[in-house]
């Protein structure tokens, strides 16, 4: 009975992996153009802030 226990974990460990690794990499396709939408508009907009800071320093008259 424990030998047979033994074969069950090894079978069930190595199934369960092979599920949950299909199941993550179906999710990570999923969320991908949602995440790549996301970074996009982050750049964009840090992109945009830097410019329009830069702008209005070197707007201002220094001293």
């Amino acid at each position: 009975m424990h030998r047979v226990m033994q074969r069950v974990d090894v079978v069930l460990e190595k199934r369960l992996r092979e599920a949950i690794a299909s199941v993550v990499q179906e999710q990570t396709r999923s969320v991908l153009p949602r995440l790549r939408e996301e970074i996009e508009s982050v750049v964009r907009h840090a992109v945009y802030e830097a410019v329009a800071d830069e702008l209005a320093s070197s707007a201002t008259p220094r001293q």
